[in-house]
């Protein structure tokens, strides 16, 4: 079966603060309309990836390739118009903005005009089961709907790849089936989708393919099965509980 094409693609990715190499020469390759998962210890270098991808931070050394443009020396907010869109470990709302206008601020980035914006902005939040609490005050959100709005405000810069900075932070297991299920449901709609999470069981079920970051060095890459059985990985991070038995 032909491997789908590659939209994302990221060469000897290398940042270091004064002495300490954060991240050391990683290569990524995600392809269109996978769910693509990056795991590791705290401190491993995950979110700084994320920030060298999005241009929140500048490389030390590498390229990164969007539809196979070199985008390694944009500013965020034309990675983002070239469609890609990020959420932050911390969901924090406009608080004193409603849920309409905080997620509006996404669509704004992308929409040639207010009303596009709007109407933009009532799809997310009809996506994201938000829209019946569009008037209501970021402040007065619960987490689970914090993070839904999070969610809300990248889709409405209608992203062709969604990273996800721990989006399931926070959430009890009845609410990270149902992260994980909107997820599932955004990559139906075409969004190639590449999420750092810390709830394993979470990640492993929703991947198509994992990369495990260990001290800044990609230490693994392959299947969620292939995952749970490489030994590096087990011994770096996910423990012996977590081995898949072979069936």
């Amino acid at each position: 079966m032909g491997r789908a094409m590659g939209l994302l693609e990221v060469t000897r990715l290398s940042k270091s603060f004064g002495g300490l190499q954060a991240v050391k020469e990683v290569d990524l390759a995600i392809h269109r309309d996978e769910i693509f998962g990056l795991i590791g210890p705290n401190g491993s270098g995950k979110t700084t990836t994320f920030n060298l991808i999005s241009g929140a931070l500048r490389l030390t050394g590498g390229s990164v390739k969007f539809e196979e443009e070199e985008i390694t020396h944009l500013k965020p907010h034309e990675i983002c118009k070239r469609g890609i869109s990020r959420t932050f470990q911390i969901a924090r709302p406009f608080a004193d903005v409603s849920v309409h206008k905080n997620a509006m601020i996404g669509a704004l980035n992308r929409a040639s005009s207010v009303s596009e914006a709007a109407r933009i902005t009532d799809e997310v939040l009809s996506i994201t089961n938000l829209l019946t609490k569009k008037s209501v005050m970021g402040k007065n959100l619960t987490i689970p709907e914090r993070r839904r709005l999070e969610l809300a405000r990248s889709l409405a810069t209608k992203p062709k790849l969604l990273m996800l900075d721990e989006p399931m932070a926070g959430l009890n297991p009845t609410e990270i089936e149902e992260m994980s299920e909107l997820l599932r449901r955004i990559r139906k709609m075409g969004v190639t989708i590449f999420i750092i999470e810390h709830i394993l069981q979470a990640v492993m079920t929703l991947s198509d393919r994992i990369a495990v970051l260990n001290y800044g060095e990609k230490i693994a890459e392959g299947t969620p099965e292939e995952i749970g059985r490489n030994e590096k990985v087990v011994e770096a991070y996910l423990g012996e509980e977590y081995v898949i038995a072979d069936s």
